[in-house]
């Protein structure tokens, strides 16, 4: 009666064998090293985007909706945005919607701004006094603009933190003059760091009265008077969001007699966050695809490999089943090996690929972000992958003829 071979002996031939041959083994172990560590990698890069993002977009306030010109027709062509948008309608936004809190116009424009012989082109905004509850910004030094600034028009300006440096590498700007444009205003605050918004650096802004936005560079247009580049819409509380958006769309539709289509957008930041989740979940499930690929051709590989094992091994194969082995012995063994194979480079490759993602923190702004989920699937993956591509030359090795085997002694 033939004895059955026990797993543990099963495991410890498989494992000599792969020591006989270490080269081979590592060089074969390689490919799923690879793979795994692609897919590590690819897929803590596209969390990575996601948080960032998602920080990103948490940093323009709570609660808050953007009411911008145009539609999304003209805004996707890239086209010159209407001026659709009116001083008049912040005011009545505030006034007639009860579930805003708070409203912030603002109007944009690009100049260069001086301070003796250092300068820098930068975003300058004319806001109002609600710019920073609204848009959660917070004062570094200084202060911010206030409402006697905005009444009586006033030369202020308050600096973004990046671009006092530029203009102020050494000393205290607060009190200093600077030019905007051909314009001399005097710096009043600093704000604190903000960071970047869909690649906008908003530590190199500026901030100015809105009244002295109009009289100094953007004026008034006969038609349409004071017009916007957008408005920042505080909500009560996160609950009333669907409720302002609804309000204020109904509202600017009155105001603006709309009977089709709208010439504005009012978006949130839930609106914003889906889209995002959207675009950059299907990036990270492509990227796991790609490095899914590396994986198939490691596992490819390990097949090759095993397939050339077993023509080796022929002689041993038919020597061990004259000696009573079964074929269902050598299937185990084969099976194995290459289990053994998969597992040990999923895990190597685990480890390089978490190692990859923690440098990828360090070095870029994108967050490391892997669950454990990850990591066993792709682990559990990589030996699911050995146990397929090894069936064929394991059911090869377990079929052969003993008698013609041992013909190759």
């Amino acid at each position: 009666m033939v004895r059955r071979m026990p797993p543990t002996e099963t495991v410890r031939m498989a494992l000599t064998t792969l020591r006989s041959n270490r080269l081979r083994s590592l060089l074969t172990m390689l490919g799923i090293v690879i793979g795994n560590a692609s897919v590590i990698t690819l897929v803590g890069v596209g969390r990575g985007a996601q948080e960032l993002v998602k920080e990103q977009l948490s940093s323009l306030g709570a609660n808050v909706l953007f009411v911008v010109p145009g539609n999304g027709d003209t805004r996707r062509r890239g086209t010159v945005l209407p001026k659709t948008l009116v001083i008049e309608d912040a005011a009545a936004i505030e006034e007639q919607v009860p579930s805003v809190k708070r409203v912030a116009p603002q109007i944009t424009s690009s100049q260069v701004v001086q301070a003796g012989a250092r300068s820098a082109t930068s975003s300058i905004s004319g806001v109002t006094a609600n710019f920073v509850p609204v848009r959660s910004f917070e004062i570094a030094s200084g202060r911010f603009i206030n409402n006697e600034d905005e009444k009586s028009a006033r030369a202020v300006v308050a600096l973004g933190p990046d671009l006092k440096t530029k203009l102020f590498p050494t000393g205290d700007a607060l009190g200093r003059q600077v030019r905007i444009g051909s314009q001399a205003f005097e710096v009043i605050g600093i704000m604190a760091s903000k960071g970047a918004v869909f690649g906008s650096n908003q530590d190199e802004n500026a901030y100015i009265p809105l009244s002295t936005m109009v009289n100094r560079f953007t004026g008034r247009d006969p038609t349409y008077g004071i017009s916007l580049s957008f408005i920042s819409v505080e909500a009560r509380n996160d609950s009333s969001t669907g409720a302002a958006k609804f309000q204020i769309t109904n509202l600017l539709r009155q105001r603006h007699r709309i009977l089709r289509d709208d010439d504005f957008a009012v978006r949130s930041q839930k609106d914003a966050l889906t889209i995002v989740g959207t675009i950059t979940g299907g990036l990270t499930l492509m990227l796991a695809a790609i490095g899914g690929i590396s994986l198939l051709v490691g596992g490819i590989g390990i097949m090759n490999i095993m397939l050339v094992s077993v023509s080796e091994r022929t002689a041993e194969i038919g020597l061990r089943k004259s000696l009573g082995a079964r074929s269902s012995h050598i299937l185990q063994q084969f099976l194995v090996e290459s289990l053994v194979l998969s597992s040990l480079g999923g895990v190597f490759g685990t480890a390089v690929g978490l190692g990859a993602v923690g440098l990828m923190a360090a070095v870029t702004p994108l967050p490391a972000n892997i669950g454990m989920n990850t990591v066993f699937v792709t682990v559990g993956l990589s030996g699911s992958i050995g146990l397929f591509f090894g069936v064929l030359p394991a059911r090869r090795a377990a079929h052969l003829d003993p008698i013609v085997a041992l013909r190759s002694l």
